[in-house]
């Protein structure tokens, strides 16, 4: 019998709120509440975390995606210790948030248990371990500097336009609004607010949208050969008695394996204990019953100091993720075309990640978050959350990648066997087109009210940490029939 883990409900508590004003464009104001203590009943220990988040996080090379050629046979052992990688994480960063012990102290032990956990891994794959213990290092980082070097932002994973990279990130686009230089009365947060947890968001994780300036490119002119189709799958919103906090694909077989929590639409038997035959047999959320695919991200909670009944578990309160659920608005679901090429139908269980939930510690190289506000589409913002002005609603945006490598329904590191079209729309050699996933997730943030997207405890709820995940269960008829779609010109669905 397969576990069903953490089923969700809400109630409240009472909390200590600090406010700072922050001005939005034509005059209005949005009150931005940041927990000084989420909860009445916990002895301090939420202070001790304000300052540790405020200090910085724990950075450590993601072994996960140095992997490119893990045997089958290796599989299982390897993802079962991978997970336990992020789980020694996430408790070296509890204990110096709490103040368990130094810095130092802290990343020793954590160094010894990687080691030990690296070498089960060169074990299994049965290869050099030296490699591998040259990654059990981590460091202190700054709460304020983003890890890594990535470079693929503005490259290949921008080619269609919508996603816009270094561009967004400009500090005259978001620059004295945050500090109040051009935000009228404008506060900072004082140092203890560090969102409902302390452990994220800070204030300067959030922009006024209307200060942005206009930064999504046109996407690239359709060739003659090219696939301008669109096919949509209505697959609703969610049900919050499916979420968990588990990565089926990253982390099959291991509950809690994101550590955070996921929304889940499309087939209801998602959990960390899944396979392809529970996929075929399970039932799905898409009005489209041939539509079985599993759609899922991480929930975005208000920082209202209410508790979720998940505020005294693993991948909730336990680990940071604190506040209220917000259900979203809607959730559209569209599958388009190629400019350069028509579109060959995906394989089934084909699975794919877009967007890095360990950005803030690895880098820019796989972040793929997009956050806008209802009719400022044209801004899209990639290490910051959105202010929207009144009777706008906040935005997520995610577009997968859309080349195939012809061979393979997932990879080593879950990235390798799929890639996104270039500038012009073609895929890299090797790489044929298939239905572009792309995603849109829109929700009514409560006014007054700071918000935070789910991640790892380390990562401090940083937007950059955005990211949706998919595994393709359409039957071979429906997929056929959204690749004529889309071939032929059409809207469908």
């Amino acid at each position: 019998m397969r576990q069903q883990t953490h089923k969700r409900g809400r109630f409240t508590n009472k909390t200590v709120a600090i406010v700072a004003a922050l001005a939005l464009g034509g005059g209005g104001a949005a009150i931005i509440a940041a927990n000084a203590s989420a909860h009445g009943d916990r002895s301090g220990s939420d202070q001790n975390r304000t300052v540790a988040a405020k200090a910085g996080t724990i950075q450590c090379p993601d072994v996960g995606q140095k992997l490119n050629d893990v045997p089958s046979r290796a599989r299982p052992q390897v993802d079962k210790n991978l997970a336990e990688l992020d789980n020694q994480v996430a408790k070296a960063y509890q204990r110096m948030n709490r103040q368990q012990g130094s810095n130092d102290a802290v990343l020793s032990k954590l160094h010894d248990e990687r080691s030990r956990t690296l070498g089960n891994i060169g074990s299994a794959m049965g290869g050099d371990n030296s490699q591998l213990q040259g990654m059990a290092d981590c460091k202190w980082q700054d709460a304020g500097t983003a890890g890594g070097d990535g470079q693929q932002q503005g490259g290949q994973q921008q080619g269609d336009g919508q996603q816009q990279g270094g561009e967004q990130q400009g500090g005259e686009q978001q620059g004295g609004g945050q500090e109040g230089g051009n935000q009228q009365g404008a506060n900072e947060v004082p140092g203890n607010a560090g969102g409902q947890a302390g452990n994220g968001p800070a204030q300067d994780d959030f922009v006024d949208i209307t200060t942005v300036q206009p930064n999504v490119q046109q996407p690239p002119q359709a060739q003659e050969n090219g696939s301008t189709g669109t096919f949509t799958t209505e697959c609703g919103v969610g049900d919050p008695e499916l979420r968990n906090s588990d990565n089926v694909i990253v982390a099959p077989g291991v509950g809690n394996g994101a550590h955070h929590t996921h929304d889940y639409v499309g087939n209801d038997s998602n959990d960390a204990f899944a396979n392809n035959q529970t996929f075929e047999q399970g039932g799905t959320s898409c009005e489209n019953q041939d539509d079985k695919s599993t759609y899922y991200w991480p929930v975005v909670r208000a920082q209202d100091g209410k508790d979720e009944a998940d505020a005294n578990d693993l991948g909730g309160g336990q680990e940071g993720n604190v506040g209220t659920i917000l259900t979203p608005k809607s959730s559209k679901i569209e599958f388009k075309g190629n400019a350069q090429n028509k579109v060959t139908a995906m394989p089934k269980f084909l699975r794919i990640i877009t967007g890095d939930a360990k950005a803030f510690t690895n880098g820019d190289a796989n972040a793929n978050a997009s956050w806008s506000c209802t009719g400022f589409e044209d801004r899209q913002l990639t290490d910051k959350y959105p202010l929207c002005p009144a009777g706008s609603s906040v935005t997520r945006t995610f577009d997968f990648q859309s080349c195939w490598d012809g061979q393979n329904i997932d990879s080593a590191n879950h990235r390798d066997h799929v890639a996104f079209a270039g500038e012009d729309g073609s895929c890299p050699n090797g790489f044929k087109a298939i239905p572009q996933l792309v995603n849109t997730i829109t929700y009514d943030v409560p006014a007054n009210t700071p918000f935070a997207v789910d991640g790892f405890p380390e990562q401090l709820h940083k937007p950059i940490t955005d990211h949706d995940d998919f595994i393709n269960v359409m039957s071979e008829d429906l997929m056929n029939e959204a690749v004529d779609c889309i071939n032929s010109g059409k809207q469908c669905g």
